[in-house]
């Protein structure tokens, strides 16, 4: 999705859900290989292209603060790999930590505004970029690079996502030290996230509290989400959208 206003692209980077997640295995190299459900939603960060002037990658949150995520970001790698010079300010909507694929989906989005659909070159910047590069609803396997399309389905969620960042590394190897549980709510890493992040409880049992329904942690976390609509503080209500 894209706009053209005086020379400037405006680029939608959707947000990712993982609404399921099963750790089936560990490769060689230590990489853990999954088994889950993916959904793009109808929102997420903005990407402002110019391809005229100096190149230059900037982040900037919702009220215009810049954001000094370094150089060596995913859009940056993006443009790299297409071997694009434009400048790109990202109006960071999808909070960093929250797992919901901020930097994958704005690199997909530089991708996607190239013309750019192989997976294997989107895998090479990053798992999830395979993913968000396709957008829509779809089974997600290997570490994430493997991609089956399902059918569209229009759903609502709403996400709640706590001032907690959580490191997917870290959570990995939580899960790892804790011996591979399996999550009794849909998501293998929810135990792990919560030996990471014990706050992240108190998080879940307000949303929970909240709407009557048992929330479930999104990748990695930290963001909280149930299905359906309830609107309220610190809360994102979001439909999904289909695939590219």
């Amino acid at each position: 999705m894209g706009a053209m206003s005086e020379g400037i692209l405006r680029l939608l980077a959707p947000a990712k859900l993982t609404t399921s997640l099963r750790i089936v295995g560990t490769r060689d190299d230590g990489y853990h290989l999954i088994d889950a459900e993916m959904v793009s939603l109808d929102f997420g960060d903005w990407l402002s292209v110019t391809e005229e002037g100096a190149s230059a990658v900037e982040f900037f949150d919702s009220q215009g603060n810049e954001l000094l995520l370094g150089t060596d970001n995913l859009v940056s790698r993006a443009l790299r790999h297409i071997g694009s010079d434009a400048s790109v300010r990202i109006e960071k909507v999808i909070a960093a930590g929250a797992g919901l694929g901020g930097g994958s989906a704005d690199a997909a989005a530089i991708l996607h505004w190239a013309g750019h659909s192989d997976p294997i070159a989107a895998a090479s910047l990053g798992a999830d970029v395979v993913f968000c590069l396709a957008g829509g609803r779809a089974r997600v396997q290997g570490i994430g690079e493997l991609i089956e399309q399902l059918p569209f389905e229009d759903r609502v969620f709403t996400l709640f996502t706590p001032p907690v960042m959580c490191s997917t590394p870290a959570v990995y190897r939580a899960w790892d030290d804790l011996g591979g549980p399996v999550g009794d709510n849909g998501n293998d890493l929810e135990p792990a996230a919560l030996v990471v992040a014990p706050e992240l409880a108190r998080w879940r049992d307000e949303l929970g509290d909240a709407t009557g329904i048992r929330p479930r942690l999104a990748g990695s976390g930290s963001t909280w989400f149930v299905e359906g609509d309830y609107p309220g503080e610190g809360r994102v209500v979001a439909r999904t959208s289909p695939a590219r």
